[in-house]
Order: C-alpha cells, then structure tokens, then sequence
C-alpha cells in the first residue's frame, strides 16, 4: 500500500476514525496492530506471516533474557535469527554468485545454488529495530518489559513499518505504553506534514525518475551535459522520495497522537560531509553510531582505529542498501569523502556518490562518472529540463524556511491567522500537486 495512493487515502482516514474510539490504551494499540497488519499484508501475506514470527522469537528470547540467565546466549540466538533470514533473502544470492565466479578464477568449476525468492518489503527496517531492542534489553536487564500487544504495534506500527524511520524503544515503544489523547494541533501538523511530503514524492521525485531511467539507461550515448544533469535529477529523485516518504510517516503517525523520529534535516545544505551524514537518514546513522561505531571502540582508540571504524560502519551502510558491489562502492566512497575539507563543495561529492549507487554495476557506475568529465563533447542537454522547475521550487523553499520543520508552519497574525485562507492554499496545493505530478513510481527504499 503506497501512501501516494487512492487506497491509503481511504484506508488512513478509516484508521483514524476507529482509532479514536478506542477508549483504552489497549484498545487503541489493537486497532493499531490489526491496521499495521493490513498494511503489511497488502504486498504479501506470506511476509506478514514472516515478520510476526520473527517478532514472537524476539519477544520470546527477549523474556528469556530478562530472566537474568544466560543473557548473552539468547542475545546472539536473537541476533542470528534477525541477521539470519535478513541474509538469507537480500545477500544469499549475491555471495553465492561471487563465489562461484571467484572459484572459477582459480579454475574450480562449481555453482552455487542460488534462491529463486523475492526480497520482503521493509525487512531491514524491521530487522534494525527488533536488534536494537534486544540489543538494548541485553545492556540494560532492568528495562521494564512491554506486553506482547504492545511490542508487536512498536515494531509493526504501519507509517515507519517498511522505510523507517527506524525507531528505538525509548521512543516509540514507551509511547506505545501509555493512552494517547487526541490532541488538535498535532493532527493538523500531521495533515501539513502528509501534504508536504506528498508533494516531495509526486512533484520532484516523480517528475525526475523518467529522467533518470533515460539518462542511466543510455549514458554511453549521452553527451556531459546531460549526464551532469541526470546525476542532479537522481540527487533529487532519491531525497524526495525518502524524504518525502518520511515526512509522510510522521505526518500519518501525529494524526494518531505518537511522535516518531525526524528522518531528514535538509541535507543538501550541508556544509560538509560530516554534516550530511548528520542530516541524511538520521536514524541509519545513529543506530550504526550507537550499535557498531561505538562498540568498536568509536574515536576512543587513537586516530588509525577511528578511520579503520568509520570504514566498517561506511561499508556496512552500503551493504544495507543492498546485495550490489555497486552499494559496497557508495559505501567506500563515502568512507574516504567523509574527513574531506569540502565544505561548500559537500552537495558536488554527495552528487558524485549518488551516480555509484544508481548505476546498475560498477563498470557502468565508472563510464557514467568518466563520461560527466569528458569535457571536449559537453554540448546541449537530451533530455526535459522540466524537473529543474521542480528541484528549484524545493531547494527555494527549504532554504527560506530553514528553521521549520515544513513550509507550512503559519504565522498566527495578521493575512495568515485566516483559516479560510490557509485551507484555499492546502487544496491548491494539492491540485497542484496531483495536476502535475509525475507517473507514481514505487519507493525507492521499499527495496531495502
């Protein structure tokens, strides 16, 4: 179920309404669930049975190990079962290809099996946050432990489900322990935050991934100017799809009285790499910080190991995005551009990764990159600048208002106190919006 969808338009509305009838805690985290697993389950009931069975066995070795015996057993049986089905439907595949090709470079001619599956929508998400639980239960013995209901809506709750933003326990799953009341102000900050991001996904992202396809499709043919441009519309394409995915899982999570986390603080403002990284994917970042960077000694064991830890969580970070050496190659990148003193250059570096982690493999991400410098043919773009009306119309608008959360954050005084005036803008915006919208794509991040 696309949130960019006649379906959901339905379907959230409803949600909310039951919601709010709820008169309990209980009551309202079981509409909740059953809601989360109608979402889910409208891509695959197969997946949905898969998720809510690793959840129990989360659950179940969570309890065991807050008997206070043999904590690290069932913490490593928790970590392997998560890490276990995530290989086995996202990396299986990729190793045993790379296998057999390394075997056959030693002249060893074995194939390996391989899977004919597909990958379940959100599985790394999900995957994160049930680790990080486990994770932090094991560090802390004491935390108090959630009924099953109430885990179960923490980890499937339906905005964040299948592309984040990947919630911990001291977040969402406390909200998920107490009543939520309906609170006015929240729900229209809810609703502005659907239509923003709305805007993001149908506006820019949309409108850019025609483009894009185009461009990557026929970079060998294409002179520099336009794969200089096909790089920008995809620098575009995947902010205003994630983001604006983001800002509508949180717009739909305040219509229900629960705040979830800020995804993307505009990134491409970035004053350096170190600063992207900051603003980029907010939650990815953090969960690798706190359950890999720092584990591994962080900054707390000399310069060396501190670069030699900033590889691994950059590397892993790639790996996340996907079974592709061209993911292994962003995430390399990025390891050796994040201590680089670029500072206003950093959206040019970003834009230069963003071209190793479209293309299809690595000998095509390297002939893009090679063609964008071939400066002797620059000539003419060959492809629709329309897109640059849009990507204008964003960056404009995020930078004047920089320090709101979303443009439609209203003065209360003077023209702009008019509610009637307020909600003429919101329907022309969204006319606007849906008038010239481009062909619905699929999410980018529904495939990791």
């Amino acid at each position: 179920m696309l949130f960019n969808s006649v379906t959901y338009l339905i379907f959230l509305p409803l949600v909310f309404m039951l919601y709010w009838r709820a008169r309990t805690q209980h009551g309202q985290n079981l509409i909740l669930l059953f809601a989360s697993m109608v979402f889910y389950g409208w891509w695959s009931v197969p997946f949905l049975m898969l998720m809510i069975g690793t959840c129990l066995f989360n659950y179940l070795f969570v309890r065991l190990m807050q008997t206070g015996e043999k904590c690290r057993l069932w913490l490593t049986c928790t970590l392997i079962l998560n890490f276990g089905i995530l290989g086995v439907f996202k990396y299986f595949n990729f190793f045993a290809e790379n296998l057999s090709q390394l075997l056959h470079l030693f002249g060893m001619m074995a194939d390996m099996p391989t899977l004919n599956i597909i990958l379940p929508v959100g599985i790394s998400f999900y995957t994160f946050q049930l680790s990080a639980y486990a994770i932090d239960c094991y560090r802390n013995p004491k935390m108090p432990l959630p009924s099953l209901l109430q885990f179960l809506t923490f980890i499937t709750f339906f905005p964040q489900l299948v592309a984040g933003p990947i919630e911990r326990a001291d977040n969402l799953l406390r909200q998920m322990q107490q009543h939520r009341t309906f609170d006015e102000l929240q729900a229209t900050e809810g609703m502005r935050l659907l239509l923003w991001g709305l805007m993001k996904k149908m506006l820019v992202a949309d409108n850019c991934a025609f483009q894009v396809d185009f461009v990557f499709e026929h970079y060998s043919d294409l002179n520099p100017s336009t794969l200089w441009l096909g790089a920008l519309y995809f620098t575009f394409q995947i902010y205003g799809d994630f983001a604006g995915y983001s800002d509508m899982a949180v717009g739909s999570a305040r219509l229900l009285g629960i705040n979830i986390t800020r995804n993307f603080d505009r990134p491409y403002f970035a004053s350096s790499m170190r600063d992207f990284w900051h603003r980029w994917h907010i939650t990815l970042m953090s969960w690798f910080r706190d359950y890999v960077y720092i584990p591994l000694g962080g900054n707390r064991k000399g310069e060396m190991r501190k670069r030699l830890n900033l590889s691994v969580v950059f590397l892993l970070s790639g790996l996340w995005h996907g079974a592709n050496w061209t993911f292994v190659g962003w995430g390399l990148y990025h390891a050796l551009v994040y201590r680089l003193p670029v500072r206003r250059m950093a959206f040019l570096v970003v834009m230069i990764g963003w071209v190793i982690f479209r293309a299809p493999d690595i000998a095509s991400a390297a002939g893009y990159l090679s063609g964008m410098f071939h400066l002797q043919s620059i000539g003419m773009w060959e492809c629709s600048r329309m897109p640059l009306l849009y990507i204008s119309l964003l960056t404009l608008t995020e930078w004047w208002m920089h320090n709101a959360e979303h443009p439609f954050q209203w003065k209360t005084t003077g023209i702009w106190s008019s509610q009637v005036l307020r909600m003429f803008i919101y329907l022309v915006v969204f006319i606007c919006t849906v008038i010239f919208g481009g062909e619905k794509t699929q999410f980018i991040y529904f495939q990791f």
